[in-house]
């Protein structure tokens, strides 16, 4: 099977039925490995991708999309709609109702009172939560009864699914995270590295930036799953060590994101242990770029800060200029092949909120340097341009991976070329995505001038990701450096605009507001440079069952039906 056809065969995925299990634990140890090793296993405290998902196996949501995008109830009896009476005919209220007799895996019941907590946790002014964004425009929750919850918004919210609903938002039980509110968040060891949950696994050992050891919860809410007794999630390493794992050896059993040229992966599959399986979804690489000043000789504190503004970045020209020597067609073709296509957007899917810019795709030294010319940069010592005494030298850093070393050198190269210095960093992404409050190393703290990384949204309504770019999403101190406005933008014609998307009901009115905010944070000012469009692709066994991808909420939603195919 080719790598072409996996994707192209995607959607055959969402035939896989999960056999009908024995017992639970029948099918005895699962082997997963991600090479990103997670660092925490609560989502509220990082934004990283491998901590989002090693933990969704453990804490839940009220919701989930999806393979396709649908919502789904998980913890919930149902998804509140219109239609049901669940959201308000006003729009400025969502109830959800939790499934009755669901129990924490410490035999603890769940209750309203523990979903009411979660929106405290995270909305707690000196918490610094990571997905805050999911609870913009929230008022006011309350517990109504033992199994009901009410969510108000200030105002009409017509997307009214961003509190609990999929991986970036799990429910946390009340009594483990009472004493952890506010700036006392990260130093709740404990709770971070072994959160109760109720999900079909639970934490027997955590090592951080290593391996997970989990087992059954005894008392997830299906008494047949999971299939698996045990499992161990390792961390670390790279993608080509765990690709080889799964589809070479048989090692392992999955392995997430392969994130390498597509011609090893065709090698690799050679093996016949395992299978690729692939889909589009809306992980975008991309290339942020810091509005403020990340200069190690600022007091601590305020680096990379928006008390001092970046030296140059801060010049649209320069931005601008960066953005148009890259070849994203090149980087495509040795990066992912069938697996990647070029972008200038940061939300590339679903159609209705992709922007139809496309002038980014356009390779142009000679207009960067021409920009650069008229905007006053000129060539110094060595070629490199400067102003008033100011070089343009940039520090560019990112996660250790040899698909973004390429990336890395090649982008070096035409910056080069327009007259950029350009200093280039690798990461550990274990620390890189760890966030945590103490490391200078994390991509929130950004101690450089540009890093790349991907991410994207769960569901297929990007309101939530659009918001973490408003200007009080910008890690700082005070958030304990979480915050997903990565780049410090800050623009309060862009905040006026997300407010008005979270009031807009009308679909074809909501697109077109999602591609303009898309557009002010590429197109019109270039502070995220967009790169490349991936397609997730990842590997099981030939043994393992059950398995959908799903590139809409987290890539292990469904771990509970995962089997042994006998």
């Amino acid at each position: 099977m080719t790598l072409k056809s996996t994707l192209l065969g995607a959607a055959a995925l969402v035939a896989l039925a999960p056999a009908a299990f024995a017992e639970r634990g029948a099918d005895g140890h699962v082997n997963i490995i991600y090479w990103q090793a997670p660092s925490i296993l609560n989502p509220y405290l990082s934004g990283g991708t491998k901590d989002l998902e090693s933990a969704s196996m453990i804490i839940e949501p009220l919701g989930r999309y999806d393979q396709t995008g649908a919502l789904v109830p998980f913890l919930a009896a149902e998804i509140p709609t219109l239609e049901n009476g669940g959201v308000s005919e006003d729009l400025t209220s969502i109830t959800w109702k939790l499934k009755p007799d669901l129990l924490w895996s410490d035999g603890t019941p769940v209750t309203a009172a523990d979903v009411k907590f979660t929106a405290e946790y995270c909305m707690h002014p000196e918490g610094g939560c990571a997905q805050a964004a999911k609870f913009d425009g929230v008022s006011a929750v309350e517990a109504i009864d033992d199994l009901t919850v009410k969510v108000t918004f200030s105002e009409a919210k017509p997307n009214p699914y961003g509190p609990f609903m999929g991986a970036q938002a799990p429910i946390i039980q009340a009594a483990q995270f009472a004493d952890c509110l506010g700036a006392k968040a990260p130093e709740c060891t404990e709770a971070n590295f072994n959160p109760i949950g109720t999900g079909p696994f639970r934490v027997t050992e955590f090592r951080p930036n290593d391996v997970i050891s989990l087992e059954a919860n005894p008392n997830y809410r299906d008494p047949a799953k999971p299939a698996f007794a045990t499992m161990t999630f390792k961390g670390g390493g790279d993608a080509t060590a765990a690709g080889r794992a799964v589809l070479e050896t048989g090692e392992f059993d999955y392995a997430w994101n392969l994130q390498l040229a597509p011609e090893v992966i065709e090698q690799m599959q050679a093996g016949g242990k395992g299978q690729t399986i692939a889909a589009f979804g809306s992980l975008v690489e991309r290339i942020m770029v810091n509005m403020t000043d990340p200069s190690p000789s600022l007091p601590e504190g305020e680096r990379a800060t928006a008390k001092h503004p970046h030296p140059f970045l801060t010049d649209p020209a320069v931005r601008q200029a960066l953005s148009m020597a890259i070849d994203r067609n090149l980087l495509v073709e040795i990066g992912y092949g069938q697996a990647g296509r070029p972008t200038c957007n940061l939300v590339p899917a679903p159609e209705l909120y992709a922007s139809d810019n496309t002038d980014c795709l356009t390779h142009d030294i000679a207009g960067a340097n021409a920009l650069l010319d008229e905007a006053g940069w000129t060539r110094g010592a060595g070629g490199i341009r400067e102003k008033d005494g100011v070089r343009l030298s940039v520090l560019f850093q990112t996660s250790t991976n040899a698909v973004r070393q390429d990336f890395q050198a090649l982008i070096k190269q035409w910056w080069d070329e327009i007259g950029v210095e350009t200093e280039l960093r690798n990461v550990s992404a274990s620390v890189f995505f760890g966030g945590d409050p103490g490391s200078p190393d994390t991509f929130q703290k950004f101690y450089a001038d540009l890093e790349m990384y991907a991410n994207n949204f769960d569901g297929t309504d990007p309101e939530a990701y659009l918001a973490a770019q408003t200007c009080d999403k910008a890690p700082r101190p005070e958030t304990q450096w979480q915050g997903e406005n990565i780049t410090r933008f800050c623009d309060p014609a862009y905040d006026a605009m997300v407010a008005e998307l979270g009031r807009t009901g009308e679909l074809e009115k909501r697109g077109e507001i999602a591609r303009k905010l898309n557009d002010m944070v590429t197109k019109e000012s270039n502070v995220i440079i967009p790169l490349v469009d991936r397609g997730r692709v990842s590997a099981h066994s030939n043994s393992l069952g059950g398995v959908v991808l799903n590139t809409w909420d987290s890539e292990l939603w469904n771990v509970a039906d995962w089997h042994r195919i006998k």
